[in-house]
């Protein structure tokens, strides 16, 4: 989707067209959710500082994210992609992989199906898509991004290599700033000098990552689209109007977090082993705090005293706290036995 919630805000307020609107944060706190293309114009992006977007563009029109809205046209979005194959794989409520291969319509052009949806997601969201087709998962993600917004990028598997090779590698998929940068100190600037890497030599740098940069360099990606993919970590976290100094406001902060945290996990029947909580200071500093126990979590009181453990060797602080986050993973289905084994916690 198309710059979705911001795109979602502008079609229910009709004052927001064509305006610069970033959903979230505010105008002195927090940080960008989403951006519409109108603020992207200015160099405003998803997780930048509020105080950073409002100074690149005066104009910007802050809006509070109404995540309830979002799920549900996120579901509209699915339900015809459910209309088209049952392999769909979500990568968040905007984005999702599709493996039509064999598809239920029949249809022998991935790209006219790609058109189709595109046109159905229009005409009963009002919002625009863009789409990839491509042989493989990498392939067609970096397609997607060819022709945005409300567009279609088709790589073929003739294309593939030559595509992956004039690539610059902090746009590949996957690598993020300091895998760039690690790269481009080895001498490896784009695909093509990705390419001429020999396996040993990236499994040396980049460890287990190593044959799959080694494959993805000549355009090859093995992985499925899996519409079962599980669910790696769940979390919450939330910027606060006013920075907190003492150790009670911040454990009176996280517990609309740990609820929320742990009402998914009863909604969706799972269990974590391991938590996590994020700080951010005022000098938007962030330390993360994590402790994994034998057993799993096995209710929101464990959790929340699992957290506060967490949580009192950050103070007292020399500058406040901004931010606090929750998350939750190490997951297991509560129908796994774990017979005899019990959570002990430091008291």
């Amino acid at each position: 989707m198309d710059a979705f919630y911001a795109s979602v805000e502008q079609r229910d307020d009709p004052e927001l067209r064509g305006r610069p609107v970033a959903v979230g944060g505010s105008r002195e706190r927090g940080v960008v959710a989403a951006a519409s293309y109108e603020a992207r114009a200015f160099g405003v992006r998803s997780a930048m500082p509020s105080v950073t977007a409002k100074r690149r563009c005066p104009e910007l029109v802050f809006v509070k994210p109404r995540f309830d809205v979002y799920r549900a046209v996120s579901q509209q979005i699915r339900a015809i992609f459910a209309e088209y194959t049952p392999l769909v794989e979500p990568l968040s409520l905007d984005e999702a992989y599709l493996d039509v291969t064999e598809n239920l319509k029949g249809i022998a052009s991935a790209t006219e199906i790609a058109d189709e949806i595109r046109a159905r997601i229009r005409a009963e969201t009002s919002l625009t898509a863009s789409a990839g087709v491509s042989y493989n998962k990498f392939l067609a993600k970096m397609a997607s991004d060819e022709r945005k917004p409300d567009g279609l990028f088709v790589i073929t598997p003739k294309q593939g290599p030559a595509f992956v090779e004039g690539l610059p590698v902090g746009k590949f998929h996957g690598i993020g700033p300091a895998t760039q940068a690690k790269m481009e100190a080895l001498g490896i600037r784009d695909g093509a000098d990705l390419k001429r890497q020999t396996i040993s030599f990236l499994q040396q740098h980049f460890g287990k990552l190593g044959p799959y940069y080694f494959a993805l360099a000549r355009g090859v990606d093995e992985r499925r689209v899996s519409p079962d993919r599980v669910r790696k970590s769940v979390g919450a976290e939330t910027t606060f109007s006013t920075d907190l100094f003492t150790l009670e406001e911040a454990r009176l902060a996280l517990e609309p977090l740990v609820a929320k945290v742990w009402s998914y996990c009863e909604g969706a029947t799972i269990r974590a082993r391991t938590a996590t909580l994020k700080a951010k200071y005022a000098d938007f500093r962030q330390i993360t705090r994590s402790r994994t126990v034998d057993a799993p979590i096995a209710s929101r009181a464990v959790l929340e005293e699992l957290v506060s453990t967490l949580l009192e060797p950050l103070f007292p602080v020399d500058q406040g706290i901004r931010l606090l986050g929750v998350t939750l993973s190490s997951f297991e289905t509560e129908e796994r036995p774990r017979i005899g084994r019990q959570l002990e916690l430091p008291l």
